[in-house]
């Protein structure tokens, strides 16, 4: 197939308002030596093009089934023409920080249920298949908390008066400790991240901040060669027996010495932490390692890596196929997002 030109956010761009001229953007993405059978798996006898008005519809010349460039991808089976999905890749991919669930329902023209569902499938789509490689060399290795406020399911009208107050002085006081009481030891989410200088990133939840979970990430993930950079936390402790050595700061008097410093950890949380709490408002423990995910994604294909938005865009999109997420997976959890404007 021939090359195509580099997706841009333009309203003179087929691929964003016509659905064929998308699906052919995708296939020369997923097929780029020509449409391969999802069934069977057959290229070399190639598939035809059946005549269809509405969609780019091909026929196995070997297992004479009909296929598009949907089937096993995560586009399958969605009633959404392919340009609003490329609408939906394209500012997910490109926004630093993120895009809302109700911002694309507003600019796609879809409901909020089904901009939310579609979002899950593109961060599900930029999920990187687990234990590539072992990440190397100077590794920082950090921790933090997600979370909110704690929040009561009941309605007033539930409640009698005097247990709804009650509840109400619960709340404050919990918020009132909150302020003097930070990070290990509250009610958040702990999660770890684990970055190479210079590389990529990979981010988990952890169900504590214990040294036998901590340093069992890190064995997992990095090469024993690797220097490991952290804070000074207990759980940390003893790492220098198991790789190169570990090195780490104290941060009640001490951000940087010499190459020993966790700026760069700092630095994603900081990115990590706009976005979840200027963008999405609120994620919910049961969908947040793909949020995790979206995050890592941005961070490991940045402009610093040499990946512009177009490229970024036809990556996550290249790695589509082979995914499936239906909503069944996703619904009686948790709402993921609060309300975003």
């Amino acid at each position: 197939m021939q090359e195509t030109p580099d997706l841009t956010l333009s309203l003179l761009d087929a691929r964003f308002t016509d659905r064929l001229a998308a699906a052919e953007y995708l296939e020369s993405i997923r097929w780029p030596d020509g449409p391969v059978c999802p069934h069977c798996g057959e290229s070399e006898r190639k598939a035809y093009q059946l005549k269809s008005k509405t969609r780019r519809l091909w026929k196995c010349a070997a297992c004479r089934k009909q296929f598009t460039v949907t089937v096993g991808t995560v586009f399958e089976s969605s009633h959404i023409p392919l340009n609003k999905w490329l609408l939906c890749f394209y500012p997910l991919c490109s926004s630093k920080k993120g895009m809302s669930a109700h911002q694309l329902h507003r600019m796609l023209g879809v409901s909020y249920k089904s901009a939310w569902f579609m979002c899950h499938r593109v961060r599900y789509a930029m999920e990187q298949p687990p234990f590539q490689r072992r990440l190397t060399g100077i590794i920082e290795a950090d921790e933090t908390y997600i979370g909110g406020k704690k929040r009561f399911p009941e309605r007033r009208k539930q409640l009698s008066t005097k247990v709804y107050y009650e509840r109400q002085r619960e709340a404050k006081k919990a918020r009132d400790e909150r302020k003097l009481k930070t990070g290990r030891g509250t009610d958040k989410v702990p999660v770890l991240v684990l970055i190479e200088r210079g590389g990529e990133a990979r981010t988990f939840h952890v169900a504590n901040v214990t040294g036998k979970e901590l340093k069992g990430a890190i064995g997992r993930h990095v090469d024993r060669s690797a220097r490991i950079m952290t804070d000074s936390f207990n759980s940390y402790r003893g790492l220098e027996r198991d790789f190169a050595s570990h090195e780490y700061v104290n941060h009640t008097d001490e951000w940087v010495r010499g190459e020993v410093h966790t700026n760069t950890a700092e630095s994603y949380f900081a990115i990590l932490k706009r976005g979840i709490d200027g963008v999405y408002h609120h994620v919910s423990e049961a969908h947040l390692s793909r949020y995790l995910s979206e995050f890592d994604f941005r961070y490991n294909t940045r402009t610093a890596t040499g990946y512009s938005d177009a490229e970024r865009t036809r990556l996550a999109l290249a790695s589509t196929g082979g995914k499936r997420l239906r909503y069944s997976e996703t619904r009686g959890k948790q709402n993921a997002e609060g309300t975003s404007t």
